[in-house]
């Protein structure tokens, strides 16, 4: 949440040009979307999420997303399941640009 001592991600990213959007990414799409528990779970809100980016070719966002997947429970594989998948259905050239996204993070 925004009132914490230690500044959050977004806080970081863009809190000091944009400090009202970092509000609402801590306080309304993590502090209330993804903390409803009993409509999807974490783990499929990952799933869904990465599907997204990679879908609308957001690369840039879809880093930081397959970290939250995977503790969220997906694991590398299905991860990759999931994005050769959708290069049938969001395009091989985006499934392939995250797919060295992928590559990127499962390697560290």
């Amino acid at each position: 949440m925004s009132n914490s001592k230690e500044p959050t991600v977004a806080q970081k990213l863009i809190g000091d040009i944009a400090p009202k959007l970092a509000q609402l990414t801590d306080d309304v799409l993590f502090g209330d979307v993804w903390a409803r528990k009993n409509e999807l779970s974490p783990r499929d809100r990952s799933l869904i999420t990465v599907s997204s980016l990679l879908t609308g070719g957001n690369t840039e966002q879809l880093k930081s997303h397959l970290n939250l997947a995977k503790q969220n429970g997906l694991t590398e594989e299905e991860l990759i399941e999931a994005i050769t998948h959708l290069a049938f259905y969001a395009g091989w050239a985006k499934a392939m640009s995250a797919m060295l996204v992928a590559k990127e993070v499962f390697s560290k």
